[in-house]
C-alpha cells in the first residue's frame, strides 16, 4: 500500500463552517492522539511501523508530514527519499501514511494541533515501534 491523500472539503452558511473527509473509514481504527509539538521543538521525527498505518488530520494551525519507506528497520538506508505533504485547518483533508513507513511530524504555525488515528492496539505497539534520530533524514536538504 502507499500513502495517500483523502480529500475533503468545507460547508459554510450563517451558522458556520463544516469540515469533512467523507471517504475515510474508521473501520480499522483502534486509537487516536492529538499533537501540539513545542515551540522549541516543532518536528517530532522519526518513528516508524511495521504494521501500524497513521491517518493525519490538522485541527488547526498547520503541519508538514513527512515520510519515509524504511528498506531495513535495523539499518535504514539515510539515502531514502522524503515525501511531505503540507496539511493545514482550512485544507480538510486526511493523510494516510500506510505500514512499513517512518513518519515527523513538523509544526508550521505556533500552537497547531493533528490528530494521529492509529490501526494497531495499544497492546501491539511496544513491538511494532522504530524510533530513529531526529536527524537522521535531513528534513534541511
Amino acid at each position: 500500500m502507499s500513502p495517500e491523500v483523502i480529500q475533503g472539503g468545507n460547508f459554510s452558511d450563517h451558522r458556520g463552517t463544516i469540515s469533512y473527509v467523507n471517504d475515510f473509514s474508521f473501520n480499522d481504527i483502534e486509537r487516536f492522539y492529538i499533537i501540539t509539538n513545542s515551540e522549541e521543538n516543532p518536528i517530532r521525527a522519526w518513528q516508524g511501523h511495521k504494521l501500524d498505518s497513521k491517518n493525519f488530520y490538522c485541527v488547526s494551525g498547520s503541519f508538514k508530514i513527512h515520510f519515509v519507506k524504511i528498506d531495513n528497520w535495523e539499518n535504514p538506508s539515510k539515502d531514502l527519499t522524503i515525501e511531505t505533504v503540507e496539511v493545514s485547518e482550512f485544507d480538510s483533508k486526511i493523510v494516510h501514511v500506510p505500514a512499513g513507513y517512518a513518519n515527523a511530524v513538523e509544526s508550521l504555525e505556533k500552537d497547531s494541533k493533528l490528530i494521529s488515528f492509529s490501526t494497531l492496539p495499544l497492546s501491539n505497539v511496544k513491538e511494532d515501534d522504530a524510533r530513529y534520530p531526529a536527524d537522521y533524514w535531513n528534513l534541511n536538504g
